[in-house]
């Protein structure tokens, strides 16, 4: 659906005689593989751990692109930040995004995705191919990524400047850039001194129990909303979802914690909303947190309670499992338009 539509359905929605906050996002410029596997075997014979996201190099990469060869697969934009921000983009809100690209085919099809969501994009081309995710899909739709950042990683703390930040309310940060540590802290510290609101995903359990005491200094110094499935969650505290979400409220004023198929906990530090899911019939996970964060952003922006933040959220995750990679399809963005609106 073209932006112009998503306005449409926005105003007819609701009132425009009061401010909606803008969101920036910063993260990895990837382009996905979505790769369906037809069992277990494969991520064990390529020693990715079921459910994590591992970074390769470019030979390791080449080699699960080679052993999955045979299955089939779907090439389409990615990022996590870059679904936030696209989905943000769909529903009409004023969004942009950050990031470092090659100059290859993979960069132009990254970057048209998103402005054709009509997101402002500020990205660096380098001469280092654009970065490549191979997500690989088991039969339960669970998703188990192998990354090769390529080109991502090259934006650097140097890159940010305070006019980048000067238009926006809101910066949202992928968990995957706690690898780049000065560029995190920059990028909150510029933030902050344009007293925005900080959003933060954890990202994966294995990049949280890799870089613990450096999302806990991001986390307590800077983070404002958080974002984490139930393993991420775990990960961070040691305790199951009802306990951690109580733990990291402690340290952020807003917390989410995704709980799959039986929903979402938020909190605002006060009160504890429990968020049911949408009915869906998975098809592939992947994105869902990634739009989930859309939705809840984009209630935020809008001045919405935590639970209907969570409920938006909600609604955008149960669309994109039902499709095969990160992005909710076009002609389904009316309808959800029309789902919000009653909720």
């Amino acid at each position: 659906m073209p932006k112009i539509q998503a306005f449409n359905e926005f105003n007819n929605i609701f009132d425009q005689n009061f401010y909606m906050k803008k969101i920036i996002g910063i993260g990895n410029a990837l382009v996905d593989i979505v790769t369906f596997i037809d069992n277990d075997d494969t991520l064990r014979k390529l020693s990715l751990p079921k459910g994590s996201m591992q970074l390769v190099d470019a030979d390791r990469s080449e080699k699960i692109k080679n052993e999955t060869l045979c299955f089939p697969r779907v090439l389409s934009s990615g990022g996590s930040a870059a679904n936030t921000i696209h989905g943000l983009g769909m529903l009409g809100a004023e969004a942009a995004f950050i990031g470092s690209t090659g100059e290859d085919e993979s960069a132009i099809i990254f970057e048209n995705d998103l402005k054709k969501a009509g997101v402002r994009t500020i990205l660096k081309h380098c001469k280092s191919p654009t970065g490549t995710a191979v997500a690989l899909v088991t039969p339960d739709g669970e998703r188990t990524f192998g990354t090769h950042l390529g080109a991502a990683v090259e934006i650097s703390a140097e890159d940010l400047s305070p006019l980048l930040f000067k238009d926006y309310d809101i910066l949202y940060l992928e968990g995957y850039l706690i690898y780049n540590m000065p560029l995190v802290t920059e990028a909150c510290r510029l933030a902050r001194s344009n007293k925005m609101t900080v959003a933060l995903d954890l990202a994966s359990y294995n990049v949280v129990n890799e870089n613990k005491d450096s999302f806990r200094i991001i986390v307590k110094e800077f983070t404002d909303i958080l974002f984490a499935n139930e393993q991420e969650a775990e990960a961070f505290t040691g305790e199951k979802p009802g306990k951690a979400i109580m733990s990291l409220s402690g340290m952020c004023k807003s917390v989410v914690v995704k709980t799959g198929e039986k929903g979402s906990l938020v909190s605002d530090g006060n009160k504890v909303y429990s968020v049911r899911p949408f009915p869906v019939k998975c098809i592939d996970t992947t994105g869902a947190g990634d739009l989930y964060a859309s939705g809840f952003l984009y209630g935020y922006a809008l001045g919405k309670d935590p639970g209907t933040c969570g409920t938006y959220g909600s609604l955008l995750a149960s669309r994109v499992i039902e499709v095969t990679g990160a992005r909710i399809p076009e002609n389904t963005w009316s309808e959800i338009m029309k789902t919000i609106k009653s909720i």
